[in-house]
């Protein structure tokens, strides 16, 4: 029994060893490549053409952030990115949860036509021209409700916020129904409360894909008025590789350099603003997640 003990406390201590050395791995082959952006985004052309800022500024300078800064319609981008962001992820979780609210119930008389044409999307589309004529039929050229409506519906949420709502206990409805509710305050009261970590999972990843959506505003905004805060930064890092191209007092590599510094001053600042929402949201998201994890 002692040499069987022994054996596996070894075996133990080679598994921990292990997994410890792979979890440091990956850390770095995630840090290291985030660490060299950030360090980069604030070194000088000059540094960046010589290759010698990987782990630290050999050349600290503000130039690359103060290209980016220097158009001042780029705050404009900034709100536009916000509000489609707020506005979307709000949106998208209320129409997705009140679609799933319905087809969850039984009763429902079509349900499973609704269902069927709902996973018939999952599999199929219009393609990107079809697509584009009917955002014109809607007339949301040039509007910021071309953010907002196309991305209302998620079918594959609806299924996510299907599978909680089916977890709920009819007695609660059904006692909430005695006393006088109505179908809005038994979805807003008793479903959407106790289906937390489902709409904090879904207003994470809508909120990142708001933020982070070029095409829409590529694909269907001419109005520059509109233009969120990425088709912004498309516009600067295109600008300054022709002006710097067009400068024939800096070396090929310089100039290429340059470029680069104000792409990754514009990877930052397209980026910390996620960084700091998401650990805001997983908190939420993990508390109502150990909330639902408690059964008497």
């Amino acid at each position: 029994m002692k040499q069987k003990t022994g054996k596996t406390v070894r075996e133990n201590r080679l598994f921990n060893f292990l997994n410890l050395a792979l979890l440091v791995v990956f850390t770095l082959i995630v840090i290291v490549p985030i660490w060299n952006v950030v360090v980069s985004s604030f070194t000088s052309s000059t540094a960046l053409a010589d290759g010698h800022s990987i782990f630290w500024s050999q050349d600290f300078t503000l130039q690359n952030y103060q290209k980016v800064f220097a158009d001042t319609s780029i705050w404009r981008a900034f709100g536009i990115s916000i509000a489609k962001t707020v506005v979307g992820a709000f949106t998208h979780v209320l129409f997705c949860a009140m679609v799933a609210y319905g087809l969850s119930k039984k009763h429902l008389v079509g349900r499973g036509f609704y269902t069927r044409f709902g996973v018939i999307t999952l599999y199929f589309g219009g393609g990107m021209i079809p697509y584009y004529l009917l955002i014109r039929s809607l007339g949301l050229l040039d509007s910021f409700w071309v953010y907002i409506i196309p991305g209302m519906l998620s079918y594959y949420d609806v299924i996510i916020l299907m599978n909680f709502f089916r977890d709920v206990p009819a007695s609660l409805e059904e006692s909430a129904k005695i006393d006088g509710a109505s179908d809005w305050t038994i979805f807003t009261k008793i479903f959407l409360p106790l289906s937390k970590p489902a709409l904090a999972t879904i207003t994470l990843f809508n909120g990142v894909a708001q933020w982070n959506d070029f095409m829409t505003a590529k694909m269907f905004i001419t109005n520059q008025n509109l233009y969120p805060l990425q088709m912004k930064i498309y516009e600067i890092i295109v600008q300054s590789q022709t002006k710097g191209f067009d400068n024939a007092a800096l070396t090929n590599s310089v100039v290429q350099s340059s470029s680069k510094g104000v792409q990754l001053a514009t990877i930052i600042v397209t980026t910390v603003p996620i960084l700091v929402i998401y650990p805001l949201l997983q908190r939420y998201f993990i508390s109502g997640m150990m909330v639902g994890a408690v059964k008497e």
